[in-house]
């Protein structure tokens, strides 16, 4: 009996190290933005974005709501909603920020927009592209930018990126921030790397903030 339980809890092991393997595998085949890790304080990575050109969409409404109609918004650029009928190739992660918010005090506890100031949702497009080189958008809600490059902090966790969860992170981001010596220069934003059906302990999830180091840290 024994044998046989160490062998079917083997097996199961196995079957999730085989679909954990699977949804990174998945994951490689999407291009992420450029950077490099400056630093790294345990769990805290700080990282130098290079400049990049993102599809971004502004959507008010209930929070549940925002990211998915986002999404489906951006979506439809890359699939060929735009004025060549051209697609661009999807990236990872699909990034989701506040539209409204303060800069984040280290020592407070997280501040959020209202629900009706809605989230800004962003795509990054391929290193191949330009601004010059990309389709003019067909949806008038979807807009092309190019992000200068900045120094971003980020607490990476697995699971559902649910309210609860993003708040906790973020927090233990803050904490983090205190802790090592670094002022945050705008609010938080939460990046997901992986679409709805990837199981939850397999989901990658990370907080951004743009930081700069404290004086004398």
């Amino acid at each position: 009996m024994r044998r046989r339980t160490k062998w079917l809890l083997g097996g199961l092991g196995g079957a999730l190290l085989a679909v954990g393997t699977g949804f990174q595998l998945m994951r490689l085949g999407y291009e992420e933005p450029a950077y490099e890790v400056v630093a790294e304080h345990g769990p805290l990575e700080v990282r130098r974005y290079a400049p990049r050109v993102v599809a971004q969409t502004v959507v008010s409404g209930a929070e549940g709501d925002v990211t998915g109609e986002g999404f489906r918004r951006l979506a439809g650029y890359i699939f060929g909603g735009n004025a060549g009928e051209q697609e661009v190739a999807m990236t990872t992660p699909v990034e989701r920020a506040p539209t409204k918010g303060r800069r984040i005090a280290m020592t407070t506890p997280v501040e959020r927009a209202p629900a009706e100031d809605g989230a800004t949702i962003t795509f990054t497009m391929p290193s191949e592209h330009d601004l010059a080189s990309l389709p003019t958008p067909n949806d008038p809600r979807v807009e092309l930018r190019e992000l200068p490059a900045e120094t971003v902090a980020v607490l990476r966790f697995r699971g559902r990126a649910t309210d609860a969860s993003r708040d906790l992170h973020t927090r233990a981001l803050e904490a983090l921030l205190e802790r090592h010596g670094y002022d945050a220069l705008g609010a938080p934003s939460l990046a997901q790397y992986d679409p709805p059906w990837v199981l939850g302990p397999f989901r990658r999830n990370e907080i951004h903030v743009p930081v700069t180091p404290r004086d004398g840290a």
